[in-house]
C-alpha cells in the first residue's frame, strides 16, 4: 500500500526534488528555473509518497497565499500512475490543510489531463482554460471534502 506523508527530513527533500525533476522537467520539458522557485525552500510545505516496498514515488507541497491554500507541484514517477499514488498524497494533503486551515479556500491550478482526478476528489474547475510553463491548465477550488474520502 502507498503511503504519504509531510516531509520532515532533508534527504526526503531531495527525493521529493528529484521525483519533480523527473516528472516536470524531464517529462513535460518545463523549465528547471519554472519548476524549482524560492518556495521550495521556505514558505512551503512538502510531502512524499512511498509505494509499499518504500520507494519515493511521488511529491506535491502547499502554500498558503492570499487567495487561501495552494496546493501544488503534486508529481507521480510514470511507471507508479494509475495505482493510488495521486490519491494518497492529496489525502494527505488535505487532511493537513484542513487541520491547520479549516477555513482556508484551497486550490490549485490543474493541467487539464489531471483535471478528472481532481474533480474525483471534491474539485471544481473556476475560470477559463489557461497555459502555464506550455501545459493547459484550469484553476479548481475543493469544494466538496467527502468526495476526497478524508
Amino acid at each position: 500500500m502507498t503511503t504519504a506523508h509531510r516531509i520532515t527530513a532533508p534527504e526526503e527533500l531531495e527525493q521529493a526534488f528529484a521525483i519533480r525533476e523527473k516528472v516536470f522537467v524531464e517529462g513535460q520539458n518545463v523549465p528547471r528555473e519554472l519548476e524549482h522557485d524560492a518556495h521550495d525552500q521556505a514558505g512551503a510545505t512538502h510531502y512524499l509518497a512511498q509505494a509499499t516496498d518504500g520507494t519515493p514515488c511521488g511529491a506535491a507541497r502547499w502554500r498558503r497565499t492570499e487567495g487561501g491554500v495552494k496546493l501544488e507541484r503534486f508529481a507521480v514517477l510514470e511507471e507508479y500512475r494509475n495505482q493510488l499514488v495521486g490519491s494518497a498524497i492529496l489525502k494527505a494533503v488535505l487532511r493537513d490543510v484542513q487541520t491547520m486551515h479549516p477555513e482556508a479556500t484551497v486550490y490549485l491550478n490543474a493541467q487539464l489531463r489531471a483535471v478528472p482526478f481532481y474533480e474525483r476528489h471534491g474539485f471544481e474547475k473556476v475560470g477559463e482554460q489557461f497555459t502555464e510553463a506550455d501545459i493547459q491548465h484550469y484553476k479548481m477550488e475543493w469544494r466538496n471534502p467527502a468526495a476526497a474520502g478524508l
